[in-house]
């Protein structure tokens, strides 16, 4: 398997960065082009930029936003938020990420994939999974910011999004979410068992242990997340030598991170 990956997620909404707990509580965590800046030169692998209100409000993702900070990074960008269409997505792409994440559209109409991954080739095709846990311990898709229950079980709907050209997924415990209690371990496991494709793990990263812990029992190629690292509680360089130090396989820090760490 290639390195591991660390991810942050910026979470936009009225162009700042914002994050709350469980989707809600939502507080300020800075200008998203200074924050992409900041962890690309921390070491990170990728960015992730969500734009939370574009589905709710609803809208297309702002591509000034993602024009300022994609021409800000040479680390590999995904966006998503409000996004409905392979037009959508060859807007976003024109504008400058990597990678587009669909969520709702892509419950809603499953054909979007197949139609992305034709066009652009499934490598840019994210599908994120918000899901929560239901008392029968299965796990439920929920979409619209998490406000709204699709009936649908997550595992399946992962195999059914890969099928149709999902070439990762990022899969987000709506139940962890800004909790820093950790991943959600059983949900993550079973998703993997599921799938063949890239899962980046979301919801729940409180400390580096979080980290070690979810790459050696779930087998997921990245890891991600937001409050952790936009108010100073851990670094990258610091998460990505103390992985290393654990005999994790990531990504080298650059000699001038590394000598800071």
């Amino acid at each position: 398997m290639p390195s591991r990956r660390i991810i942050p997620c910026l979470d936009l909404k009225g162009g700042r960065v914002v994050k709350g707990i469980r989707f809600a509580n939502l507080r300020d965590a800075g200008d998203p082009v200074e924050l992409a800046k900041q962890y690309e030169a921390q070491g990170a692998d990728e960015v992730v930029f969500l734009d939370i209100a574009a589905t709710l409000e609803p809208r297309k993702a702002t591509l000034d936003a993602v024009q300022r900070v994609a021409a800000e990074l040479t680390i590999p960008f995904t966006v998503g938020g409000g996004v409905d269409s392979v037009e959508d997505i060859h807007r976003l792409l024109h504008a400058g990420c990597d990678k587009v994440s669909l969520n709702s559209a892509a419950v809603r109409n499953p054909n979007v994939l197949v139609d992305a991954a034709r066009r652009f080739g499934s490598q840019c095709v994210v599908v994120a999974i918000d899901a929560r846990r239901l008392p029968d311990a299965h796990f439920e898709v929920m979409t619209g910011g998490a406000t709204v229950a699709t009936g649908l079980d997550a595992v399946r709907w992962a195999r059914t999004a890969v099928d149709c050209g999902a070439g990762e997924l990022l899969i987000t415990s709506i139940d962890r979410d800004g909790t820093k209690s950790g991943f959600d371990l059983p949900l993550l496991r079973e998703i993997r068992d599921a799938v063949n494709v890239p899962i980046i793990a979301s919801g729940g990263a409180g400390s580096a242990e979080d980290f070690a812990q979810v790459f050696v029992d779930c087998d997921v190629d990245a890891a991600l997340a937001a409050s952790l690292f936009h108010y100073g509680e851990l670094s990258i360089g610091d998460l990505k030598t103390f992985l290393s130090r654990r005999g994790i396989d990531v990504r080298p820090l650059g000699p001038l991170i590394a000598g800071r760490v």
